[in-house]
């Protein structure tokens, strides 16, 4: 049996989606049936039902997007600093391995060299730095609470997308927004990120983080260019002229945009596609809702 805290949630119901086309056993653990933020409860829990793992996909995003976040700052912190610890203490107590969906939103740019942040690399874009959103400094401060806890899995996601129009989307974001930043990033194809988290679990790999991304990295233009190559969209994309402009006019905090490297993930045998290609793919097939 698996348990899966935060199913309801975008990432939640892939996995949801992920285990019952595996056929394995799981509970969507809601926390209107059992309050999982309360480490007693969840520690009883556990011990009483003896899952196999937990999947922690729950935490606070903020909708349409991350600016939310600073107008809930506690629930923010709740979701996202506070949560994963109680997590960790209730599964370290009842001895269950679990895996955490954080984020790789606490870095900004690349190295210096111009290469992609590994899983070693201390997070540039945090309280600790001074530079962020309220959203990815939680995000981080999850990561500290996190360090050193046994049997643990911290895979770290990145603007998600697939083929299936949806308001969480990348993709349709992108077709949606009146006027585009020109970033580049790092990405994770929804569907494909929820079976290589599993797969570490499946494979049993060493816990520990991991960056969950689909290789390379991507421009807005480039993603564009797809849209219209496939013929998705042929809209008059507008861009504005640099991150200022995007500041001034559209957002009410900054920005995470930065490269990530995944070959620790690719290291030990869990494969995921290149970037541009897994892009492209998911527009030819695109579903619309």
């Amino acid at each position: 049996m698996i348990y899966l805290l935060g199913g309801s949630g975008y990432v939640g119901h892939a996995y949801q989606a992920l285990l019952t086309r595996k056929g394995i056993p799981f509970r969507n653990l809601r926390r209107a049936d059992v309050n999982y933020a309360d480490r007693a409860t969840l520690t009883e829990l556990l011990r009483r039902e003896k899952p196999a793992f937990l999947i922690n996909a729950a935490g606070y995003t903020g909708k349409p997007n991350v600016d939310a976040c600073e107008l809930h700052k506690s629930e923010c912190l709740d979701g996202n600093a506070v949560l994963p610890g109680t997590i960790a203490r209730a599964c370290a107590d009842a001895g269950v391995p679990w895996g955490h969906v954080s984020s790789g939103c606490i870095y900004t740019g690349a190295r210096p060299d111009g290469t992609g942040f590994t899983e070693t690399d201390t997070p540039n874009f945090s309280f600790r730095t001074n530079n962020c959103s309220f959203y990815s400094g939680t995000k981080a401060l999850g990561e500290e609470v996190l360090a050193g806890q046994p049997d643990v899995y911290i895979w770290r996601l990145r603007i998600p997308f697939n083929e299936v129009d949806n308001p969480r989307n990348y993709l349709t974001k992108l077709m949606r927004y009146a006027t585009l930043l020109e970033a580049t990033n790092s990405i994770s194809q929804l569907d494909e990120f929820v079976a290589a988290t599993f797969a570490c679990w499946e494979k049993r790999v060493p816990f520990g983080t991991y960056n969950v991304t689909n290789p390379g990295q991507i421009t807005t233009h480039e993603v564009v260019e797809l849209i219209r190559k496939t013929g998705i969209s042929n809209k008059p994309f507008q861009f504005f002229k640099d991150e200022a402009d995007f500041m001034s006019k559209a957002a009410k905090t900054p920005r995470s945009n930065c490269v990530m490297n995944s070959a620790k993930l690719a290291s030990v045998g869990i494969q995921m596609t290149e970037v541009h290609a897994a892009v492209e793919r998911d527009l030819r097939r695109w579903v619309r809702t």
